[in-house]
Formats: C-alpha cells, sequence, structure tokens
C-alpha cells in the first residue's frame, strides 16, 4: 500500500501545479523561481525534452520549491528522474512497472487515469489520489463531479487543457485537490524571459483558492 501522506503534502501547497515543458537549461532557475515567488511551489518538470533531467536538477536548488518529474512512461525514467532531485513522479497513465518502481524508490506517484474502471485498479494498488487526464477531453469537471459519489474515497488533480477559466470549476469540486496546468508558464513568456509576467500568472493562480 502506498502512503499517501507525502503527495498529499505536494497538492496541498497550492491549487495549481504547474507542468513545464522547458527546452533551454538556462531558463530552469528563473522560471521555477518566478513561479515559486507567485505561490506555486510544486513544479512538474515535464520528461518531453533532453533538458529535463538537468533541469529537475537545478531547480532543486530553489529555495522553497519541491520538484518533481511529469510524462514519466515507466520504471527506467523513474529512476532517472529522481537520481536527478525528484521529488514526486507524474504519469499520462498507469502501468504495473511504473507503480511497482514508484514504490520501489520510495518516491509518491501521481498516476493518470481517465475512467471509472482505471481509478478503481489504481486503488487496488493502494492509490487514491490519481491524476484526471486529459481532464478536458475525458469529461471535464461534469464527469469528475459524477464520479465522487461511486469514487468516495479517490481525489483527483486534473490535468490537460485546464487553463485559468476552467480551474475554479474543478476546484470546486469536492473530489479535486488541485489542478495541473501550462498556462502560468506560457511557451513565449518563457522565450522572451519574462519571469515578472510568469510570477504574477503565478500569484493569480495561487489565488484561485483561498
Amino acid at each position: 500500500m502506498f502512503d499517501t501522506a507525502p503527495l498529499l503534502d505536494v497538492l496541498n501547497r497550492a491549487p495549481v501545479v504547474p507542468v513545464l515543458v522547458i527546452d533551454k537549461l538556462e531558463d530552469a532557475f528563473p522560471l521555477g523561481a518566478a513561479l515559486v515567488n507567485g505561490g506555486l511551489p510544486a513544479l512538474e518538470v515535464t520528461m518531453r525534452t533532453s533538458a529535463a533531467l538537468n533541469a529537475i536538477h537545478a531547480m532543486c536548488a530553489i529555495p522553497g520549491s519541491i520538484v518533481g518529474a511529469g510524462t514519466v512512461l515507466d520504471g527506467a525514467q523513474a529512476k532517472k528522474a529522481v537520481e536527478a532531485g525528484a521529488k514526486f513522479l507524474v504519469s499520462p497513465g498507469s502501468t504495473p512497472d511504473l507503480i511497482d518502481a514508484a514504490k520501489a524508490l520510495g518516491v509518491p506517484i501521481l498516476p493518470g487515469v481517465a475512467t471509472a474502471s482505471e481509478a478503481m485498479m489504481a486503488r487496488e494498488r493502494g492509490l487514491k489520489i490519481l491524476k484526471f487526464f486529459p481532464a478536458e477531453q475525458a469529461g471535464g469537471p461534469s464527469y469528475l463531479k459524477a464520479l465522487a459519489s461511486p469514487l468516495q474515497d479517490i481525489r483527483f488533480c486534473p490535468t490537460g487543457g485546464v487553463s485559468l477559466d476552467t480551474a475554479p470549476d474543478y476546484l470546486a469540486l469536492p473530489n479535486v485537490i488541485c489542478v495541473g496546468g501550462s498556462w502560468v508558464a506560457p511557451a513565449d513568456a518563457v522565450k522572451s524571459k519574462n519571469w515578472i509576467h510568469i510570477e504574477n500568472l503565478a500569484r493569480h493562480a495561487a489565488s484561485l483558492r483561498s
């Protein structure tokens, strides 16, 4: 069984977990610092670029940050992410290999599910905090609201298409702990190194749930 307390501690820090795609290592520290200063300490660095592992390592040096790895697809990636400093793992789906790897590594994992059956299978493995992905395409807030009654002991972090406009609809649900979103670090702002703008977006996101 998984201890849910460490993951809860991460996800309870703020209503939004930034989902980050980092192409240039030089952007990692200032981007992360802007988000943390804006009130979003949990940072999900997706394993989609060659800079991801070094970015995780660099962002771990940001005071107050809790850095995790996203788009983790298998046990090998999980191991590399943890070696780079990741304190939690996020995956678009859920496989026995990945869950076993996270358990062996002793690191919290937020596996993705899109259906009630997938959520129940994760629950059977002791996982009761799940990523709902892709949130908008899989049914949005109304779908998650429908799951709240039959799956009363499961909480979700919706990710995938969530925006500043739709985030409050998710956060109003009793079975939603936080949301994952990329809107707090738009690609154009990162490219232009507009860290002040990103900090302001983070501050706004952090205020979505008082």
